[in-house]
């Protein structure tokens, strides 16, 4: 169960368990058990004494196998907390390449500190960091951090460009419609603490410097610990990022419903913009409120903020519909792209925005080109 010689740090982000020598010293007691049992019951001399010896090294062997399992699922639940233990897959490296190669034109390259930014908007919003425990454990294993980002199979080419001006590192999986983009090996752990260090703004700065004790102490590192960014958030890509994992463009359009017996007052048709940012109220790893964040964004864009109740929990919703406020999501926007799939709603909610800019909304035509626009959204994925 012990390695002769191993490194600091695994070669690879995968958890492999230690070779066990429990299975062939069992598969050896249960044959001597059989064999001295036959000889046994044909009445052979001083054999029921190896059979006592047989049943005793069968009890043991099997009793250290079941404590090694054990220990394998008390000491190690962080992979069932991770991958709760459902059927993953790979994704090859030929889909990675042809996502990459078929990347959309906002696909720009953008210098390492603005990446920073929004990788760390984009892991305060879709990911999360996992440490493991410090020091020597009972099966000896050396395990890994793992920082991982988490979203839809139709994000692929958005994480495919990412490791690209990352260096190829990380690792993909997907699990039905959910694909994982997962960084757990020195390099690429090194690489992202130097890109997201003093970058983050949330609760999951705690967890960031947790990761960071963790390297220096046990790999001899010396990263200083990150200090949360309080920064203008509407002066980097922070919220491109942030609003990448859970924020939505919104076209509402409400249909005339003349006055009835269910219906007290008529309804006139009616088009409105929204923008709507939700988080939920507390970081689950940290304990601790993301009120702070959502407060700083409600100031830069001089909206309210709302809460509201659902299965999972408390959450804080931003919305804001005035054409005046909006102007600022645009502005924001076009300096700071959106790199994923809500790259096409955002142009197609800007089409609509500059069409009530233009009074373009009251007419006909105008309406009919909206409803078109809004019947498109969501389609014009990137795959």
């Amino acid at each position: 169960m012990i390695y002769k010689t191993k490194s600091n740090f695994q070669n690879h982000p995968y958890h492999l368990v230690s070779p066990s020598p429990w299975p062939i010293y069992t598969s050896s007691a249960l044959f001597t058990v059989t064999t001295t049992g036959v000889l046994s019951m044909h009445g052979f001399l001083f054999v029921g004494y190896l059979l006592f010896i047989a049943l005793f090294n069968l009890i043991a062997s099997m009793t250290l196998w079941f404590r090694d399992v054990i220990s394998e699922g008390t000491k190690y639940n962080i992979f069932y907390n991770d991958l709760l233990l459902k059927i993953t897959r790979v994704i090859s490296k030929e889909t990675i390449n042809q996502a990459l190669n078929n990347r959309n034109d906002i696909y720009k390259n953008i210098s390492n500190d603005q990446l920073g930014y929004y990788l760390a908007g984009l892991l305060e919003g879709d990911g999360h960091i996992s440490i493991p425990a410090l020091g020597n454990t009972i099966l000896n294993r050396i395990l890994n951090p793992r920082i991982v980002f988490t979203s839809h199979i139709n994000n692929l080419q958005l994480y495919a460009y990412i490791q690209s001006q990352l260096g190829g590192i990380g690792r993909f999986q997907c699990n039905g419609n959910n694909i994982r983009y997962i960084i757990g090996d020195i390099k690429g752990i090194k690489l992202i603490i130097n890109l997201l260090h003093n970058k983050l703004r949330t609760p999951k700065n705690i967890t960031f410097n947790e990761l960071i004790k963790f390297i220096n102490k046990k790999y001899n590192f010396s990263f200083k610990e990150s200090i949360l960014d309080e920064s203008n958030l509407l002066n980097n890509s922070w919220f491109a990022g942030f609003v990448e994992a859970d924020g939505n463009f919104y076209i509402k359009t409400t249909k005339y419903k003349p006055k009835s017996e269910t219906r007290i007052r008529s309804t006139s048709e009616s088009i409105s913009l929204r923008f709507r940012l939700d988080q939920r109220l507390y970081d689950k790893p940290t304990c601790s409120t993301m009120l702070p964040i959502m407060k700083e964004i409600t100031k830069c864009f001089l909206c309210n903020l709302s809460k509201y109740k659902t299965k999972s929990g408390e959450i804080l919703s931003v919305s804001i519909t005035s054409i005046n406020k909006l102007n600022v999501i645009v502005e924001y926007f076009d300096i700071y792209n959106l790199l994923g799939i809500k790259y096409n709603d955002f142009i197609d909610w800007k089409e609509v925005y500059k069409m009530f800019i233009n009074k373009e909304h009251l007419t006909v035509e105008g309406k009919d080109k909206i409803k078109l626009i809004k019947s498109n959204m969501n389609s014009r994925i990137i795959t």
